[in-house]
C-alpha cells in the first residue's frame, strides 16, 4: 500500500502553499530546537495583501475571521516547508496558539480557531494533525489583523 505524501494530499485538497511570507518585524519565521519547530505568529497575508483588518465581529465577520485563520495556517506551512525542506518530515502538530482581535463581548474564538485546526487535520490526518491549542481574545494584533497564530510542529 502506497502512503500519500503531504504534497499529494495538498493536491487532493486543491491547496497550493503560498510563498513563505517575510517577517514584518525583527524575528525569524521558524526556529528549530531538537525535534520541535516553532513557527512565529502568522497573519492572514495572501499574495502580498491582508485578507482583512479590524476587530471581530465589529469590523470582520466570523466567517471572514475563520478564513483568516486558515490563511495563517497556509502561511505557517509555507514557512515550515521552507525551514525543513519537506512537510513529510512532520510527525505531529503539537500546538497552535490562536489570537483573535475581538470585542469584549465576543465569545466564539474556538469556532474561528477551527479554521486552523480543521485544516491541519485535513492535511496531516487525525493522528498527526490533531493538536493542543489555545484560542485567546485580545484587544488588538499587529497591522490591525483579526487573527494571528503561532505553531509548534514535531519533525523527524
Amino acid at each position: 500500500m502506497t502512503q500519500t505524501t503531504i504534497e499529494q494530499r495538498l493536491k487532493e485538497l486543491n491547496i497550493t502553499l503560498p510563498n513563505p511570507p517575510k517577517p514584518v518585524a525583527s524575528y525569524v519565521p521558524a526556529r528549530q530546537t531538537g525535534s520541535l519547530v516553532h513557527i512565529s505568529g502568522q497573519i492572514p497575508m495572501a499574495e502580498g495583501s491582508l485578507l482583512a483588518t479590524g476587530i471581530v465581529p465589529t469590523d470582520v465577520d466570523q466567517d471572514t475571521a475563520t478564513q483568516c485563520a486558515r490563511q495563517c495556517t497556509l502561511n505557517a506551512l509555507a514557512n515550515l516547508q521552507n525551514a525543513i525542506g519537506s512537510l513529510d518530515r512532520v510527525t505531529k502538530v503539537v500546538k497552535a496558539g490562536i489570537f483573535v482581535a475581538a470585542s469584549k463581548d465576543f465569545g466564539a474564538h474556538p469556532q474561528i480557531a477551527n479554521g486552523c485546526s480543521d485544516l491541519l487535520v485535513e492535511i496531516f490526518g487525525q493522528e498527526k494533525g490533531q493538536h493542543a491549542r489555545a484560542a485567546i481574545g485580545v484587544a488588538s494584533l499587529p497591522l490591525n489583523v483579526p487573527v494571528e497564530i503561532e505553531y509548534i510542529f514535531e519533525i523527524e
